[in-house]
């Protein structure tokens, strides 16, 4: 007869590995961490993205949301200043603000890593093609972007959860453990 460690055991086992099914390891260096499962891979949209997911949207919400990952060589990018001042300039703010009245930025370690980590959000401007000089403007209202300035040995890196304001809402607390899992 069996007894119930032994029996609640494999059922624990299988449970773990449900929780993980989807998950997707991302490696950047020498640094490991698997993403939510809910999360799903993407190709790439240019060369320098090393990574993207879709993230799934939040009910009520139109498009998904997106994380990309970048990275331009060894010490190349520009600094986690630049990237920010960056980032803040493809947003709009409210009416009546800034974009330092709706954009936080922190700083925080995890392990041996430090992460620069700028959270906006307003009217999200980009361009389709980026970096066309006619490409078309696109505005999505009430858009927010976690950006990550992600330095280790041979990076950095740079990483962004842009999407609707209530879906990267839901999505901030999964970001922010698979950020701090990396190791």
């Amino acid at each position: 007869m069996r007894t119930l460690p032994c029996l609640i055991a494999p059922a624990l086992l299988a449970l773990a590995w449900c929780a993980n099914a989807g998950a997707e390891e991302v490696v950047l260096d020498k640094l490991k961490s698997s993403t939510p499962a809910d999360w799903k891979s993407a190709k790439p949209g240019n060369k320098f993205r090393v990574y993207q997911f879709t993230v799934p949207k939040a009910k009520g919400d139109e498009k998904d949301a997106e994380v990309a990952i970048f990275f331009f060589g060894a010490g190349s990018g520009g600094s986690a200043d630049d990237n920010i001042s960056r980032w803040k300039k493809m947003f709009l703010p409210p009416e009546g603000k800034k974009i330092d009245d709706v954009a936080k930025v922190s700083s925080f370690k995890a392990g041996a890593l430090d992460y620069v980590y700028l959270d906006v959000h307003g009217t999200y401007v980009t361009k389709n093609p980026p970096f066309a000089p006619n490409a078309k403007e696109e505005r999505y209202p009430d858009y927010r972007m976690l950006g990550v300035y992600f330095n280790c040995e041979n990076g950095p890196y740079f990483i962004r959860l842009t999407g609707a304001a209530k879906t990267v809402e839901e999505s901030k607390k999964g970001f922010d453990e698979w950020l701090k899992n990396f190791k």
